[in-house]
């Protein structure tokens, strides 16, 4: 059974909340990025993306794609905040065949999809206070990362050399670290900022279906 393995680093950017001051207890940030996968040196040997890549033309960079998250962050003391979060991302990236065609020469074409949406819990350090207009902070958690990996299209029965259409889909959900750091520019009734953050998480694909 090969794995999914969905390590990501999501850039996040234009971070707008109401403004957050330790007297009002708790925040909503809407943040906007990007995903960038795992490339295939940071992969392990077993990973269903890289094995791919032995027998299927693709570019694992194109699976980077736009993320949207949203965050409930809550104060539990001046310099430290606790926060919620659900996110959503997905991509598609077309494929063929690398040394297969058709007997019309035509290209043997499926679709790879990878659908994550990460709920994440997590504790952020403020060491300036979050007093301060200016805010830069660190952070770690957990996330629990729900996916979806698909493969649709055209594939080879390489027991008879036959094409056939088909879909293979593995879903799961599966924990992992979040690790966090960034800024934030507060003011009276809105902030904006930005953070970078880095996410792991495996999940096993079902051997049934062929993945």
């Amino acid at each position: 059974m090969r794995r999914l393995l969905t390590s990501v680093l999501l850039i996040a950017a234009g971070v707008l909340a109401p403004a957050t001051t330790y007297a009002q207890q708790q925040s909503f940030n809407l943040q906007l990025g990007g995903f960038v996968p795992h490339g295939e040196d940071a992969r392990p040997i077993d990973d269903v993306l890289r094995n791919n890549l032995d027998f299927l033309v693709f570019d694992l960079s194109d699976f980077s794609t736009f993320n949207i998250n949203g965050e409930w962050e809550f104060p539990l003391n001046d310099k430290i905040s606790g926060s919620l979060g659900l996110g959503f991302n997905t991509s598609s990236e077309p494929s063929v065949y690398l040394n297969y065609v058709e007997d019309n020469h035509t290209e043997i074409e499926q679709d790879l999809k990878l659908r994550i949406v990460p709920f994440t819990a997590a504790i952020r350090l403020i060491p300036f206070g979050q007093r301060n207009p200016v805010q830069p902070y660190v952070g770690a958690g957990v996330g629990v990362f729900m996916w979806r990996y698909a493969e649709s299209g055209e594939f080879v029965d390489f027991s008879n050399g036959d094409v056939f259409r088909d879909s293979f889909v593995g879903t799961g959900a599966n924990a992992g670290p979040v690790i966090f750091g960034g800024i934030n520019f507060v003011g009276d009734v809105f902030g904006a900022g930005f953070d970078i953050r880095y996410q792991s998480a495996e999940g096993d694909l079902p051997a049934d279906q062929g993945l």
